[in-house]
């Protein structure tokens, strides 16, 4: 009896190793793949290098989210759409060329995701209405000069799930409106100026038919960039217009 016990405990033993090494072999295999990103900036009045295709694609890539592509050439947007799950733009210099405006449309309609960061929610394109009127739904034409105001959670969404219900950082506060010949916005956080106590969407979802679109206005700088609400916000905007 005692050999036996000896015995069939040692198998035991041996079979939990077995199990745990192929399990340990194979968690790759069940790993989720990261989301694949096409990140546009360049243009005007930021730095991008700095803050987004340096400080926002490490949060992305951050433990295999997400894997980013980042160009600040416009030219190079067709020959990387039809691989990516989320178009992130955040340039404000000109998308000229006609065909890759309609790809970028053609991406939306096919039901991919699209996020519209900070310098992107602005009317930059005087001959491209469209998309501020069916992408953004509105955009900004000012804002406040750079300094403190306070953001609010208004709404729970999975953009802005692990984010402080209130929050201040000091940025350009956009003066963010909706356009009412779009598709119009559901407001997820608010930016208030402290003096006027005028508030103005700061991150907020585009009611479009096809595919799930998310605005930040937030991210002049790092003081933005690096806040842990800011990469919350970013890493959910991507996930949730992923639809992953």
């Amino acid at each position: 009896m005692k050999k036996y016990l000896i015995r069939r405990s040692f198998m035991i033993r041996l079979l939990l190793l077995v199990i745990l090494a192929y399990g340990v072999g194979n968690a790759g295999a069940y790993a989720k793949a990261p989301i694949r990103v096409l990140m546009v900036g360049g243009g005007a009045s930021h730095d991008f290098n700095t803050w987004y295709k340096d400080a926002d694609v490490a949060t992305l890539e951050k433990d295999g989210f997400a894997e980013v592509t980042y160009t600040d050439d416009v030219s190079q947007i067709l020959d990387h759409l039809s691989t990516v799950d989320v178009l992130l733009l955040t340039n404000n210099q000109p998308i000229n060329d006609p065909a890759t405006r309609e790809a970028i449309f053609d991406f939306v309609k096919a039901g991919k995701g699209l996020v519209l960061a900070h310098a992107a929610l602005w009317y930059n394109w005087a001959d491209w209405p469209e998309y501020n009127q069916t992408l953004v739904s509105g955009g900004s034409r000012g804002h406040d000069p750079y300094g403190a105001f306070t953001v609010s959670i208004v709404k729970k969404h999975p953009v802005v799930k692990g984010v402080d219900k209130t929050f201040e950082l000091k940025d350009e506060l956009y003066y963010q409106k909706v356009d009412a010949a779009g598709p119009g916005v559901t407001v997820l956080a608010e930016a208030k100026n402290k003096e006027s106590g005028d508030s103005f969407p700061s991150v907020f979802i585009v009611n479009n038919a096809d595919a799930r679109i998310v605005g930040i206005a937030l991210g002049h700088d790092g003081e933005a960039h690096n806040l842990d609400n800011y990469k919350i916000m970013l890493k959910n905007a991507v996930k949730w217009t992923a639809n992953k």
